[in-house]
């Protein structure tokens, strides 16, 4: 059967259009429930039960299904997907609302759909001819759409009489809207709103715990006094960016201090880029990363950003009294130069809430539902839900989401989600580690899966079109020990004419992973390989990283080649690219490589290629630093494992040789030529990777610190830098240069991913290079991939497709990359932190020397070079008497007494894990020399171990 519409539509010449458009309405879609005569099995897909049992309802003791509307769907999303909650009818009328609302629910709605064992079906009424309706004259779109819904709900409990006259199974209606609900009972539909339902539910009481309290009415607190001022709508908001009277912009809480924030503003303006919020009442309900509408205060109200470390230790929920005066200690008298454009916050522009993991801090009151969730992210307020199973939940990690943020709270409403598991447990900790970091975790789906090649798997002929045959040559892997993913191997051999030829060969993942498809898209989610302490989360499946796509020695591999020919004083005479099959004759690991380059009797192929690179890498490098490439440094730390209990047993900072600098030099090299082939034959659309040169006011601290040592820091230029750099050594402390050098990564600007035609400045600061992109590792990094398949189109090599030179599509997945990079390197710091506590937990107390890092106003922050650990000591302590401090800004300088704090200042310090707050359970650290009294511990570990650090360098993640 067809319906048609019609309709009339002005063109833009003004002309009139006549549009007709066809709806096909069918009698052979099935109802989902299986037996049904009428249907005679017309089901695709996951079907309902025949006999739903569970779970037993008080409200509806017979068998029945479930019909829920959108709003349901979109708010009670954590509900649905309780293992208790099974047989659901989801109509198509509602899935299309809800996907075009929320892409994160249809996702969801569309994995439960395809779940066998929930029984959720989906029911497509508005093709089927008894359950098509059409709009009324007069009738908006959302009360359509709940006709709609009703009538297909009446549809299904009529036609589930026919199926046999003792039948009692009956499908009930689930909606919050009062009015809906109204009407469908009066059309006599069994209806009941989704609080009523899981209430009913006895058997399963915690389910209750998973509802979202939307009114926010409801949940006022008793007192009812009003904390915040109203948000206003969007549309006044969007008058008032329009005028300029409100700024738009990304909220960003502080970590350090839960009364202070910074919006990001939006657009090219260079005046009030960055705008601080301080203060209860001008922070108004925003939560880290909304997008938020700012008014700026005027001049006489400014701030600036406070030197205090404040955590929210409250228990008393609504004391604002107290924190009103916590928040006079923020303004502290600082000279005009210091402040900076202050505001706050009048309206959201969007929510970017996600479900947060943390603790319950359970209420004092002994029979309360309500309790506080302390989520681990610091940044985050402290979340009121309520919950009758607080006992089982104490100590263990939890997920809760927000629902609502009323005015009269003094923090946001939501309600618990999921139970993770024990604190301190390493695999619940890990998973927070993932979740919190949002690093797409989960296992690869069939679908994914489907795409890889079958096995056993070998080269063929066709393989071979378009590619050279290298598996002649001496090629071979240098890497890190238990590297199983081998991204790149080397050559270096001797031509006829004197000159050397130098290879970098890289697994060809893109012959694998083909544009467009779900292993492809995939890859293109997770953007990089999440490296954690003892566990790696791929980027691509198993079978291609470790496997297929690993440059393993003595199997043949496919390969993208760049091959140099070089003189003697690595001066580059000619290059090319070529896509190529390699035989790799050694995975070795750094150490390998450098005994053999070392060894005086080694003079085989490799040993003499490996020889050829490092002299080549040498030259390289001279040149690249006198460039004014940059060599900082950062403590990298490893643990030794136990092998039975996979704790840690041992720290020590990485050691770095000879040959990790030798690969470094010819990724980079590879790296570089690409960036230029890549940008010839693709002005407007090459995925590069830029460095940005900092401001000078990030240099401001260390230009400080240095002139405290009586050093002088050049920063106008990286070369300045690096070689103010260089010349900075004390021969009585020579520890400085590295601290100087740590101090200097910190001022740094983090390096992205963009889209050539979207951006006129490429220049990478780190590497002094006026051009650079990234395609050495497509095993871990998807960029790599997308360049892979540029440099391939630009060779011949393989085809184009229509996502690859759309430069808007690329500057969005630019856009994913760079946040997924920047959540990996968290999450690994997070993954070392951890394993950090775990290894002191069973040290116990020692006391080691520090070097002074920062000084705050009420705090110092130190380096412990042996562990590469950073950690605060506090000289303000709850319940003890406060210390005279003076804090001096310009040298900068603490004075604790009559003891004065410089920047790189020598201490000791104790160090031991707290773990009187379970939820975040941190390195303590507190001073023991220089003795102060009253603040300094006397010393009583035995375990002490002074020896001065080596010089170490690390390089920069570029």
């Amino acid at each position: 059967m067809l319906k048609s519409k019609t309709f009339l539509k002005k063109t833009r010449a003004g002309g009139v259009m006549k549009i007709v458009r066809e709806h096909y309405l069918r009698d052979d879609i099935g109802c989902g429930a299986p037996g049904c005569a009428a249907c005679g099995g017309a089901h695709e897909g996951p079907v309902l039960e025949p006999q739903p049992l569970d779970p037993a309802s008080s409200l509806c003791p017979q068998p029945h299904y479930l019909l829920p509307d959108t709003n349901v769907l979109l708010h009670q999303i954590d509900v649905l997907e309780d293992p208790a909650i099974r047989n659901v009818i989801v109509l198509q009328t509602v899935l299309q609302e809800v996907r075009n609302r929320s892409a994160p629910v249809y996702k969801r709605i569309r994995d439960l759909t395809s779940n066998q064992e929930k029984h959720f079906y989906t029911f497509t009424n508005e093709h089927h001819r008894e359950t098509y309706i059409e709009q009324k004259q007069g009738e908006n779109s959302n009360d359509r759409n709940d006709r709609a819904i009703r009538v297909a709900a009446k549809w299904y409990n009529e036609h589930l009489k026919k199926m046999s006259a003792e039948n009692e199974l009956q499908v009930i209606l689930i909606t919050n809207d009062r009015k809906n609900k109204e009407k469908a009972i009066e059309e006599g539909i069994p209806a009941f709103t989704c609080e009523e339902y899981v209430k009913s539910l006895t058997a399963n009481p915690e389910l209750i715990d998973r509802l979202a309290c939307l009114s926010e009415e409801g949940n006022e607190i008793e007192s009812g006094k009003i904390i915040f001022s109203e948000h206003l709508p969007l549309s006044k908001l969007q008058q008032g960016i329009k005028s300029g009277t409100y700024l738009q912009g990304t909220f960003r809480a502080s970590r350090e201090n839960y009364l202070e924030a910074t919006v990001w503003v939006h657009g090219d303006a260079e005046e009030n880029k960055e705008i601080i919020l301080q203060g209860l009442k001008n922070l108004n309900r925003a939560i880290h990363e909304d997008i938020v509408a700012v008014e700026l205060l005027p001049k006489n109200q400014w701030v600036a950003p406070s030197s205090v470390v404040l955590q929210d230790e409250g228990q008393n929920e609504d004391d604002v009294e107290k924190e009103e005066e916590t928040e006079r200690i923020l303004k502290t008298a600082v000279n005009e130069k210091m402040l900076k454009p202050t505001g706050r916050v009048v309206g959201i522009i969007k929510r970017n809430w996600r479900p947060y993991c943390g603790m319950l801090s359970k209420s004092d009151i002994k029979e309360s539902r309500r309790h506080l969730f302390t989520p681990a992210e610091k940044r985050i307020p402290r979340i009121r839900i309520e919950t009758r199973q607080a006992s089982a939940l104490e100590g263990r990690r939890i997920i809760v989401a927000i629902d609502g943020w009323p005015r009269n709270s003094r923090y946001p409403n939501g309600h618990f989600v999921k139970n993770l598991g024990e604190v301190g447990d390493k695999e619940t900790e890990t998973e927070v580690l993932l979740l919190e970091h949002d690093v797409p975790h989960q296992p690869f789906s069939q679908a994914v899966l489907s795409f890889l090649p079958k096995m056993p798997w070998s080269i063929t002929e066709s393989d071979m079109k378009n590619r050279e045959d290298l598996r002649h040559l001496c090629v071979c892997s240098v890497d890190p020990p238990g590297c199983t993913d081998i991204d790149d191997a080397l050559h270096c051999r001797e031509l006829e004419n004197g000159n050397l030829e130098v290879g970098v060969h890289i697994a060809d993942v893109s012959h694998f992973i083909r544009p467009g498809n779900a292993l492809d898209q995939e890859s293109a989610r997770r953007g990089t390989t999440v490296y954690l302490c003892e566990k790696r989360i791929d980027m691509v499946p198993e079978l291609l990283s470790s496997n297929l796509c690993s440059l393993r020695c003595n199997v043949d591999r496919l390969a993208f080649s760049c091959i140099w020919e070089m003189n003697h004083n690595a001066e580059i005479l000619k290059t090319r690219f070529t896509k190529s099959a390699i035989n790799s004759k050694a995975s070795l690991t750094y150490a390998e490589a450098q005994m053999r380059i070392d060894s005086a009797t080694m003079n085989d192929d490799i040993t003499i290629s490996l020889r050829g690179l490092n002299k080549l890498a040498k030259i390289l490098k001279k040149r690249r630093i006198e460039k004014g490439a940059l060599t900082l440094s950062s403590p990298e730390v490893r643990f030794h494992m136990d092998s039975e209990t996979h704790d840690p047993i041992d720290l020590q900072t990485k050691e770095l040789r000879e040959t990790n600098s030798m690969v470094e030099e010819f990724m980079l090299l590879a790296n570089i030529s690409v960036a230029k082939k890549i940008h010839e034959e693709f002005s407007e659309h090459a995925l590069l990777r830029k460095h940005p040169a900092p401001p000078p006011s990030n240099y401001e601290i260390l230009v400080k610190a240095a002139k405290s040592k009586n050093l002088e820091v050049k920063t106008d230029t990286a070369k300045a830098l690096a070689d103010s750099l260089d010349q900075a050594d004390s021969a009585t402390f020579p520890y400085l240069n590295t601290l100087l050098r740590i101090l200097a990564t910190r001022c740094m600007m983090q390096a992205v991913y963009f889209c050539s035609g979207m951006d006129n400045d490429f220049h990478h600061y780190g590497l002094a290079s006026p051009i650079y992109t990234h395609f050495t590792s497509p095993i871990r990094r998807y960029a790599d991939i997308i360049v892979h398949r540029l440099l391939a189109v630009a060779i011949g090599a393989d085809c184009t497709y229509p996502e690859l030179t759309d430069k808007h599509k690329l500057a969005d997945l630019c856009k994913n990359l760079n946040f997924r990079h920047k959540m990996a390197q968290y999450a690994q710091r997070a993954s070392v932190a951890f394993h950090t506590q775990l290894f002191f937990k069973s040290k116990g107390i020692v006391s080691e020397e520090a070097y002074i890092l920062f000084v705050k106003k009420n705090a110092i922050v130190v380096l412990i070079p042996k562990y590469g650990l950073e950690g605060t000591v506090f000289f303000e302590e709850k319940d003890k008497p406060k210390p005279r401090l003076i804090y001096d800004d310009e040298i900068p300088s603490l004075k604790i007494e009559n003891t004065v704090f410089h920047i790189f200042d020598k201490v000791k310090v104790k160090i031991m894990l707290d773990s009187s707050n379970l939820q975040h359970q941190k390195i303590r650290m507190s001073l023991v020399e220089p003795q102060i009294p009253g603040i300094s511990i006397p010393i009583n570990t035995s375990n002490m171990d002074i020896s001065e650090p080596e010089k170490k360098k690390k390089k920069l993640e570029k």
